[in-house]
């Protein structure tokens, strides 16, 4: 989309092209495109308002109804931060008393309208003319456009003293969408991120949830988030924002709203405890990915006094079966060495024609796996695919809760 286009869509004839193009969802995309160009539209105008339409319909498990009104570009809705944890890291950021805040490569305005909206004044930095652009609108969308200010310009040239705080989303794709996954490759790159945290003490660090430990900076906390167990980003936070070393962030949206939770579970600690090993007991307990990412088994194993069956396998056994909002539990039926022939008998004896696959640390593939089980049957059950002692294993059980 070109900048004239988006200026288009937001005068009169623009928001009647979109709501056309609304009126179009969900059918066939050239005849969309047909109906549009009949009512007078011009070409671009036309394709630009169905491009809109059909973002703003993928973005509404981001953003909940307030997407209706917003701009996006492909990229940019790919990278944004969902609603429901930028609305958490805004409340965070204001508790801890910031009141002016840069965001360092703002996108289209996800984390700065959400930190806007808690009274914080935003002065959000992006390089690409279009999405600032976008970023702008969605800021007057959102009503709180007197409170974030975007300026299309290079983020590293921004005078952070002005500010109480930063926000840092670096950019993960290359020029042509593709992921970046050398740190060194982000834009800003990496080794301004790191400088930043030396100058600014109270800076967030937004990464991709596969970041190494490693790189995490000197005395930050390090927080991996899930929303509805879907692993979706991890944040440094530093200076006196770090609370605890290592933090995971399990949360579950509002089913009216994507940018509210409807419960927030944390699970802190240094991340570097070994969790006891043992023998499988009743229950298996699989933990949240937030909480695996962030290193916390551990802490996770104590909630349920529980061990793993193998040192290197975040798969947590015990003789109690506690729900817990950490992770999933399930009742084991039967533990046994990897043999497909066995395992496929096992299942047609006890009429078994739908299994959950879950696996940590087994090489096979669940879907092929469930094609040569050949399952048939009224019954279901739950496979766990992993390691005990070292040797592939097969876990039988079913969920508790």
């Amino acid at each position: 989309m070109e900048l004239a286009v988006l200026d288009a869509l937001r005068t009169p004839a623009g928001e009647t092209a979109l709501a056309a193009a609304a009126g179009q969802a969900g059918g066939d995309p050239l005849a969309a495109a047909a109906a549009l160009r009949a009512r007078g539209l011009p070409a671009d105008l036309a394709a630009a308002a169905l491009t809109q339409t059909e973002l703003r319909r993928r973005a509404a498990g981001k953003f909940g109804p307030a997407a209706a009104g917003m701009f996006f570009t492909r990229a940019g809705l790919e990278q944004a931060t969902r609603g429901v944890v930028a609305h958490r890291r805004a409340g965070r950021l204001a508790a801890a008393g910031v009141r002016t805040l840069a965001d360092l490569g703002c996108g289209l305005g996800a984390d700065a309208i959400a930190a806007a909206r808690t009274g914080i004044r935003v002065y959000g930095v992006e390089a690409d003319p279009l999405t600032a652009a976008m970023a702008a609108a969605n800021a007057a969308a959102a009503g709180v456009a007197d409170r974030f200010t975007v300026t299309c310009g290079d983020a590293t040239r921004f005078d952070v003293s002005t500010v109480d705080a930063v926000f840092c989303d670096p950019a993960r794709r290359s020029g042509t969408g593709r992921r970046v996954f050398d740190p060194a490759a982000y834009s800003p790159p990496w080794d301004f991120v790191v400088e930043l945290t030396r100058r600014v003490p109270t800076t967030v660090v937004k990464v991709a949830p596969g970041i190494d430990h490693t790189l995490v900076p000197a005395g930050a906390e390090a927080e991996w988030v899930s929303v509805d167990r879907e692993v979706v980003e991890a944040a440094f936070w530093c200076g006196p924002l770090a609370a605890a070393p290592r933090r995971a962030t399990l949360l579950r949206t509002a089913p009216a709203d994507a940018t509210r939770p409807s419960t927030a579970t944390e699970l802190t600690g240094p991340g570097d405890t070994a969790a006891p090993v043992g023998t499988p007991g009743r229950f298996l307990h699989d933990p949240d990915g937030a909480v695996v990412r962030a290193h916390l088994v551990a802490e996770f194993a104590a909630t349920v006094d529980g061990v793993l069956a193998d040192p290197s396998i975040a798969y947590v056994y015990s003789d109690h079966g506690r729900t817990t909002p950490y992770g999933r539990c399930f009742e084991v039926t039967d533990v046994l060495p990897f043999s497909l022939k066995r395992l496929r008998a096992l299942l047609r004896e006890r009429g078994v024609g739908r299994v959950e696959i879950l696996k940590r640390g087994s090489a096979l593939d669940p879907d092929r796996l469930r094609r040569d089980l050949r399952l048939a049957g009224p019954d279901s059950t739950s496979l766990v695919l992993t390691r005990v002692a070292g040797a592939p294993t097969v876990v039988l059980c079913r969920p508790v809760g």
